[in-house]
């Protein structure tokens, strides 16, 4: 079992024409992934790097079986993007795109949901499996395959944890960037019961921010309902309030979100909070070794 991605992943790169489509795309295909298909509209019949390049998602899916989207669509039409790729009949979509307006998410969201239809981002990093398959942009140097489960809002945060892991001798199961907007598809309180159901996973890292309640809630889920042993860090200890720090979502607001309050509410559910970010894998191996992962 794995979350999310895994061998029988194949990748439709929405924008594969694009430098980033077509760099991601070839960094996707280096890890192992299949990426089946690139759309950029009128320039069907083309290819990138010899993956067939499609005017429309339906013509991608019909003729290649993608069942994974990842959109690198400027932010003014994302949202017809993904509400293409969700009509095609894809089950997950990656959402690399950063800017994208409040009220178009909400409408990509609901829709997305209503379909059976899970999304990861905006504004993300993407979601990879060791040895299996990754969606997005998160570098491949970072990671090994492993029983360390990683779902963060900060896509370089990320990069950083995941690599400190490998660099102590440990690997990864699942990463999931969650990305840094206010709406986002898919929130820690989505992502922790796949990681409880994964036999894969023995311990999870939360990676989360200031701004917004959702670390507070995945601690309401992680003292009630998550079995397996969690290591966090939040960013964003000496941000003032009122002041965005980074992510659009990465906001203080009326003493709401601040770092304190969710450092408090992760102890009190019994998570090992870390204060600085290479902390975190010096007790992940902390907590390995006693477990005999090592």
């Amino acid at each position: 079992m794995t979350v999310l991605v895994d061998a029988d992943t194949k990748v439709v790169v929405q924008g594969i024409t694009g430098h980033q489509g077509t760099v991601h795309a070839r960094g996707m295909r280096e890890f192992g992934t299949k990426v089946v298909a690139g759309v950029t509209p009128g320039k069907g019949g083309g290819n990138v790097d010899g993956v067939p390049v499609f005017d429309a998602v339906r013509d991608a899916v019909a003729a290649t079986g993608a069942n994974a989207a990842c959109l690198f669509v400027p932010a003014p039409y994302a949202k017809d993007g993904l509400l293409e790729a969700v009509d095609a009949g894809v089950k997950l979509c990656v959402l690399v795109t950063e800017h994208i307006p409040f009220h178009d998410m909400l409408v990509m969201y609901h829709y997305a949901r209503s379909k059976g239809v899970r999304i990861i981002g905006p504004n993300c990093p993407g979601v990879a499996s060791p040895g299996k398959a990754k969606v997005g942009i998160i570098p491949n140097v970072v990671f090994r395959p492993g029983r360390v489960g990683v779902v963060s809002r900060s896509g370089t945060l990320t990069y950083e944890i995941v690599n400190g892991i490998k660099e102590h001798g440990l690997g990864q199961s699942t990463c999931i960037g969650l990305g840094g907007d206010p709406v986002v598809g898919t929130s820690f309180v989505d992502a922790l019961p796949l990681f409880e159901r994964d036999p894969e996973t023995d311990l999870l890292v939360l990676v989360g921010e200031i701004g917004g309640t959702a670390e507070e809630e995945a601690a309401e889920m992680i003292r009630t309902q998550f079995s397996k042993p969690v290591v966090a860090y939040i960013a964003g200890r000496s941000a003032p309030p009122g002041k965005r720090m980074g992510h659009a979502g990465a906001i203080i607001s009326r003493g709401r979100g601040t770092a304190a309050s969710k450092v408090e509410a992760l102890e009190r559910a019994g998570a090992r909070v870390a204060r600085f970010p290479y902390e975190v894998s010096e007790i992940v191996a902390e907590l390995a070794a006693k477990a005999g992962r090592r």
